[in-house]
């Protein structure tokens, strides 16, 4: 009898944490998400023209790096000048980056055939860009993302108006199943707190994009710039680290289609995501990994399981993994989604 009575005890107990812990997490999602907007639209020209060097680190990227060149070389409201970085590519990247830069004087190419020791590729190619630009802003984004014609103008214009240093734009997708648009929403949810601290100017606030750093050029090597990232793995997320250290300010925008990627479409390449990020994000630190890890999923198959039991706390651990689904809403509304991605991003939480 002492053996079962145990036994219920910890059920109750793990139903309890289960509910508590999604309750706080998705409240709190639910708060912070007011931080969490798109970038604002263009109310006037701006004032001056500013130059602005538009750093791509491109390894085998043939499939989609000349749209990426095409849609940066018609920003509005800017002068603009490419410098996309082939890394020791081995497809045609070279040959079509040669060829737009016979057709635009805007775009400088460079190779590394040679990648230095204590270096990580795509951070030494960011280096080597950086190193030759000319504007008075970096923008760094990826080989795949296509950009609208005026979110360069648009961020700089929030940038002098709130008198921030950095602006980041998470990446925008277009998933090409229900399980990857669910991932996503979730995804933004859990960056709530981030963008609440960043665009709040708490003092631990930062956060980056390789989809869209845009940094003021001064900043940037005032803050010692990729050299101090030599070794990142998640170098966009070091880089608003990076500002903060060095006094700079920070606001960071969900990206949508201002700034479409081909990242994450699908649960395969999604999977593929987390393995390589997931760890790096927490500094490697052991005890955090493994808590997101474990506790959580266990948390989690509490919350899909606890309805079953019959109890009031099962239906509370089930009904505080529900309940996530109304930030998930206000995420999709966001972006322009339908409501089915909200409905199942319960179940990709984690």
């Amino acid at each position: 009898m002492a053996y079962i009575v145990v036994n219920e005890n910890m059920l109750k107990l793990l139903f309890s944490a289960a509910a508590l812990i999604f309750l706080f997490r998705w409240v709190q999602g639910l708060y912070c998400l007011r931080w969490a907007q798109r970038l604002p639209l263009l109310r006037q020209p701006l004032a001056h023209r500013p130059r602005v060097s538009v750093v791509i680190a491109a390894r085998d990227e043939e499939a989609r790096v000349e749209q990426t060149l095409r849609h940066i070389l018609v920003q509005e409201h800017i002068d603009v000048e490419v410098i996309p970085v082939s890394d020791r590519g081995r497809d045609r990247t070279d040959c079509i980056l040669e060829q737009l830069a016979f057709e635009d004087c805007r775009v400088h190419p460079k190779r590394v055939d040679v990648l230095p020791e204590r270096w990580l590729g795509k951070c030494y190619a960011c280096h080597v860009g950086a190193t030759s630009a000319t504007g008075d802003w970096i923008l760094f984004t990826d080989a795949d993302c296509w950009l609208k014609p005026d979110v360069i103008a648009r961020a700089i214009a929030i940038a002098q108006r709130e008198g921030v240093d950095h602006i980041a734009l998470t990446p925008g997708v277009t998933p090409q199943t229900l399980p990857a648009a669910a991932w996503h929403i979730a995804f933004l949810i859990s960056l709530a707190d981030w963008f609440a601290r960043v665009n709040q100017d708490k003092p631990n606030g930062h956060l980056g994009s390789g989809a869209f750093n845009l940094i003021r050029t001064s900043l940037y090597k005032e803050a010692g710039g990729y050299e101090a990232l030599r070794l990142s793995v998640v170098d966009d997320i070091k880089l608003s680290r990076l500002v903060r250290r060095a006094g700079g300010r920070t606001r960071a925008f969900i990206g949508g289609d201002d700034v479409e990627c081909h990242w994450g479409v699908t649960v395969p390449s999604i999977t593929k995501i987390v393995e390589k990020n997931f760890f790096a994000g927490l500094d490697y630190r052991i005890v955090q990994g493994i808590f997101f890890g474990v506790v959580l999923s266990i948390c989690w198959v509490a919350c899909i399981l606890g309805p079953f039991t019959g109890s009031i706390l099962g239906f509370c651990a089930g009904g505080s993994l529900i309940f996530s689904a109304i930030p998930a809403a206000i995420i999709c509304k966001r972006l322009g989604w339908p409501l089915r991605g909200a409905a199942c991003s319960p179940h990709s939480s984690l």
